[in-house]
Parts: C-alpha cells; structure tokens; sequence
C-alpha cells in the first residue's frame, strides 16, 4: 500500500488495518493494543494520527532521511583512503581491528564493510552451510590434548622462502602453546616446538597428530618406535593419530585464520624471513590467543611438571641412533668415523651398542647407558652426511634448495663466459668473478677431515 511517495512496510500496513477498524467502531482500542503489541495511549496517538494525515500519518517520518548518527563524509572518506592504501586487501573485521588500534579510529565492522563493497574492496560471500554432524566436544582442561599440525605456505607472499609453520594447539581453550617456523615438517622441527612448549608449560596427557611417518610406523610387525614416538615414550606423554583431517579441526582452522590474518601482520611488521619471523612470533601469539582462546570448562591445568632438567629435555628432543662398537671402541655413522677414547670408567668394552645422540645443530653426543662418552669425530665423507631420502612433506624443500644451487651455477658460468668474450675481444674488465661452483655430486670420496665437535 503507497501514500504519496512512501512505500508502507508489512508492519505499518497492518496497523493501518486494526486502526482503520478502531476508527470505524468495528474494534475496541483495548483489543487493538493487545493485537499490535502497544499500550492503549499508543493506540489513541495512532487514531488522531490517522484522522489528520490519514494512511500517512502511520508512516514513519524518518523514513528517506539520513541518519542523526551517520559518520561524518570528511572521515570516512579520510578512513577509506587508510584502508586503500595499507589494507585494501584486509577483511572488514580485520581492517576494523587495525583502525582501532593504529589509527584511533573505532567503528563497528559492518558500516566498514558497506563502505568496502560500495568501493569496490570487498564482496559480500555465500553464508556457510550448517553443519550436517556436530564438532566433538572440547577437553575440560588445559594440557589433557595438544592438537599438532604443520601447514606448509607462501607465509612471506614471495618477500622470503616458502616455508612451514609447526604449531601447538590445547585442545580445551583454541589457544596456542607453542609454535615455530621452519624450513621443512621434519622431525626435529617438531622437537623444537615441543622442547618450547614443555619447558613452558609442562608435559600433557597426549599429543593429537595425523598419521604421517614422523609420529607412527605403517609397518605394524615393526617394532620399533620413531624417534617421536620414543621423545614422548620418555616424556611419558600418550601419542594419539587421527583418521582424518576433520578429526583435529581445530588446528586445522588455527591455520586458516593465521594463513589470513598473521601474513598480513607480517606484511606490515617487514618480516621477509624464518629468523624474523620466530623472534616476532611470541608477541603476535599472545595477541592471538587474547583474541582467539575460550575459557576451560575446568579451572585445573592438566601439565604435568618437568621432571627433568632442560639439557635432558634437550637430549631426549634430539635424534638417538644405534651402532655397534668394533675391537678398536670404534664405529660409522653418516660418512664419519667415531673413536670413544679410552681411560674412562663408563667406557664400554668391543661389540657394545652405544647411541648416538645427533642434535638439530648436527652436534654429536655418544652415550652408553645414560652416561656420556668422551669421543672423537673422523669427517670421511662428507656427502653421505647428508640425508636422501626425503617424504612428501619435505621433497618440495629438497627440490627448492636444488633448484637454487642450479641457478647460481648457471650464473656463475654466464658471468665467466661474458669475461672471457670480452677478454678475447681486448676488452679490460676490472670484474673478477669467482668460479663456478663444484657440481652436484652425491658420490665420491673426499680428504678426510679432522672434526673435534665431540
């Protein structure tokens, strides 16, 4: 129904019905105000409105007019300029969050979204689907499952290389209890995430992981653990694998939310590398879970306090190999020869097993029942120190590295090639190249080398 150039709404519609008939003595007012849900005196200001301006004094009059708490054109287009030129690419909650914190300038994430669509900067998205299955419930404490996950992403938009973020997430509260960056999902990366989130906070119950070969073996007549799974045995924590990606959604989601939100942080904050990026990391993750985290369900902390000291927690998060001492107390391990010197009273007699103990820094320790060899380290060759045999989470990585080693060599032949045309052509340069790197080569022996590490 239209009155002059107003449009009525449904609801102005329908008290244009039940006042019409008060009006025309069809209908009490004490049974209108029941039906409208208003108050009697309302009904009465309703009828004198309707008796003066007829069907238009039932529309609103502020209705085609702006609002009185409309935001000022100057400021927003001062606004929208900000957005255009540092978060043109930012969600408007996102960009909302930043405005209020780096420009003091506080309004809700809605108005910033309609200015972004009228500019172009932002598209409104389909609503998502309702879940067909419920999300299993949260653990009601802190520490009883840690969800761990590696996501492997361009997470420095081509400023740096492509690496991997390895994170640690309580299952309980969606807060992040340890988390680094990496050049590769290794196994060593993940003791160095869980040597931090230990030594912060504690041991859990259990670690919830996939079912990738650094947390189990699929041979089951293998009996064997991997070496996460002995770290975990002697930190007594329980490793669970999931079926499924879905099974551990939380982590899964922590990383969509960074891979939206944290790129662009480190966008702004001129992070272009793996080095940066853990130093910067810790301030970002308590923002992050002031932001993120929910409250436990259970006030009690489910860590366990560390019952070891941190050069233990450091020996046990490190690589353990077995090997078999010969007559002379010696024995191979990646193209070196490792001597254990004799005199000492824990020294094992020939044909022992002794282990190994090989850091992430590559440092060497040998250890013979819990106590630690005084030995040294013969470097034969070099090239077999080197793992080759890579998985599907670090073959890109292998494959990058390869690939770069292949330009420069490519380089350096180009750039020595130009010298010795110019030179031929009795051009003098005062450029001295260096020459090209030796080739990739996998195979060959080498001087040996004298390496006192151990």
């Amino acid at each position: 129904m239209t009155e002059g150039n107003k449009l009525m709404s449904q609801k102005e519609a329908q008290r244009y019905a039940v006042i019409r008939q008060v009006i025309e003595g069809r209908q009490i007012q004490a049974l209108a105000a029941q039906q409208l849900g208003l108050s009697v005196r309302q009904i009465k200001r309703l009828c004198k409105a309707m008796r003066t301006a007829a069907a238009q004094g039932l529309i609103s009059k502020r209705r085609g007019q702006p609002s009185n708490r409309r935001i000022d054109g100057a400021r927003k287009n001062a606004i929208m300029q900000i957005v255009k030129e540092r978060y043109c690419d930012f969600g408007p909650q996102l960009a909302c969050e930043y405005l209020a914190s780096e420009h003091n300038e506080k309004l809700s994430a809605e108005t910033l979204r309609q200015w972004m669509i009228q500019d172009g900067l932002w598209h409104a998205q389909v609503r998502r689907k309702v879940r067909q299955h419920p999300s299993r419930d949260r653990r009601e404490r802190v520490g009883e499952l840690v969800q761990i996950d590696g996501s492997h992403h361009d997470w420095f938009e081509g400023r740096g290389q492509r690496c991997c973020l390895i994170a640690f997430i309580d299952d309980a509260t969606s807060g992040v209890l340890a988390a680094r960056f990496s050049c590769g999902e290794t196994t060593q990366a993940y003791f160095a995430v869980m040597r931090e989130h230990v030594s912060r906070h504690g041991t859990p119950l259990a670690y919830y992981s996939d079912r990738h070969g650094i947390f189990t073996k699929h041979d089951s007549e293998d009996p064997n653990p991997t070496q996460f799974e002995r770290a975990l045995l002697q930190l007594s924590i329980e490793p669970i694998c999931a079926h499924s990606p879905q099974a551990k959604g939380r982590v899964e989601r922590l990383f969509q939310t960074l891979q939206d939100r944290m790129i662009k942080a480190m966008r702004l904050a001129g992070i272009s590398c793996i080095e940066q990026a853990n130093a910067w990391l810790p301030q970002y993750l308590k923002a992050h879970n002031e932001r993120f985290a929910v409250p436990a369900k259970a006030p009690e902390d489910a860590h366990r306090p560390l019952q070891r000291s941190l050069q233990e927690l450091q020996r046990i998060c490190a690589l353990h190999h077995q090997r078999q001492l010969s007559s002379a107390l010696t024995c191979k391990f990646e193209g070196s020869q490792i001597w254990i010197e004799p005199g000492q009273e824990a020294a094992p007699k020939q044909a022992a097993r002794v282990d190994i103990v090989q850091y992430a820094d590559e440092r060497l320790e040998v250890l013979y029942r819990g106590q630690v060899l005084q030995a040294k380290h013969y470097t034969l060759h070099e090239h077999l120190r080197h793992k080759r045999a890579e998985d599907d989470k670090t073959i890109n990585a292998r494959v990058d590295s390869l690939s770069r080693q292949l330009r420069k060599v490519a380089q350096s032949t180009l750039e020595i090639r130009l010298q010795e045309d110019l030179r031929q052509a009795g051009q003098q340069t005062n450029t001295h190249p260096s020459p090209p790197p030796r080739a990739l080569s996998r195979y060959g022996l080498r001087p040996s080398q004298l390496n006192a590490r151990i």
